[in-house]
């Protein structure tokens, strides 16, 4: 049997990590001791070990738990479909990539203001962009890199009521 802190170095994971996993209702003790001291025994480190598995896959904590707690033939359908919703993810981001390939092909462009709003957007719908998909794009660049998204608008021409409605989506 195994404290919490040796189960963590057993797994290579802190101590804080474990205790998460315990407040997530991932992964239970085997018992506790009188004086509260978690022990975990042989099942407890395979089911953490899965759990680590889990997260290096990029699960979130509630799939893993729906994982744990279902057959392996239902585990093998949640694995698929978090693939699918992968791979949907890596396709909007070649979009982005074929966006910005575009640009960078004729970077003028936007230094002599010859793409206007109404330009990026037929740019970014040939490249595969939804409406949602530029929303996404524009949360993301606000996020990382707020005065350079803000230069960004005002290089299209877009007006500061609209820039400011594009920048709090």
């Amino acid at each position: 049997m195994l404290t919490v802190t040796q189960l963590a170095r057993e797994c290579d994971l802190s101590r804080t990590t474990v205790l998460y996993y315990e407040r997530e209702h991932l992964l239970t003790p085997a018992y506790r001791s009188d004086n509260g001291y978690r022990w975990y025994g042989e099942k407890e480190i395979e089911r953490l070990k899965a759990i680590t598995a889990y997260r290096s896959y990029g699960l979130p904590i509630s799939t893993i738990k729906t994982l744990l707690e279902q057959q392996a033939q239902s585990q093998a359908q949640i694995l698929k479909d978090h693939f699918n919703e992968l791979e949907l993810e890596i396709q909007n981001l070649r979009s982005q990539q074929k966006a910005i390939v575009a640009l960078l092909q004729e970077p003028n462009l936007l230094e002599e203001n010859i793409v206007n709003k109404q330009r990026w957007v037929a740019i970014m719908q040939a490249s595969g962009f939804t409406e949602n998909d530029m929303i996404k794009w524009h949360q993301k660049f606000e996020e990382m890199e707020p005065q350079e998204h803000q230069k960004f608008l005002e290089s299209l021409g877009i007006e500061e009521q609209e820039i400011q409605q594009i920048r709090q989506l």
